[in-house]
């Protein structure tokens, strides 16, 4: 064989496996990422109300129960007191007309005597007393997230925090929470 065909010969093989390694790296290097990196995550939030109730103790003032509601005492002896007195005053047939003037005087009066006695006659008691507050409390609701898939950035929002990667399939995100994988008992 002759030096320029050996030349030729091994210049082609050369060429042949750097093709090939080429070729191969196309279709073997370049795989679908598995993952996207995550570059950021921020906490969606929102406000909401929740009531709750709230019991506190007052003092309460009451009116004790009135054991004589017609105030007959208070009436009764008012008329005795005011006759008694009535009587005192003149002379005759005025006398008369002074008693029942003085007794009728006498049992209004007394009827109201009793009637503020009674108004006055109170205890204090405790009675427990509800009702509704509301308070804003912020919620999680989400997470923004941003990450790099090869050479594009994206955003999607997520209902759990992820860690530094998201797993992708057949080119798309996973946006699922993944079980955490349990280890073999030894």
């Amino acid at each position: 064989m002759d030096k320029s065909m050996l030349a030729g010969i091994g210049i082609g093989v050369v060429v042949a496996a750097a093709g090939g390694a080429i070729a191969g790296y196309n279709v073997i290097g370049k795989k679908d990422p598995t993952y996207a990196e995550v570059l950021n995550v921020a906490e969606v939030t929102k406000t909401v109300q929740v009531p709750r109730e709230v019991c506190e103790d007052v003092p309460v003032t009451r009116q004790k129960p009135v054991k004589d509601e017609k105030r007959i005492v208070g009436t009764v002896a008012g008329a005795l007191i005011g006759g008694v007195l009535g009587n005192q005053v003149g002379g005759g047939s005025g006398k008369k007309i002074a008693t029942v003037a003085g007794a009728a005087a006498g049992g209004y009066a007394g009827n109201q005597v009793q009637k503020n006695m009674q108004a006055k006659d109170t205890y204090t008691d405790v009675e427990q007393r509800c009702r509704t507050v509301n308070e804003s409390k912020t919620k999680v609701i989400g997470y923004d997230v941003s990450y790099q898939l090869g050479d594009q950035a994206g955003k999607v929002q997520m209902d759990h925090r992820p860690g530094v990667r998201i797993p992708v399939k057949d080119g798309q995100l996973v946006l699922t929470e993944q079980p955490a994988l349990e280890l073999p008992p030894r």
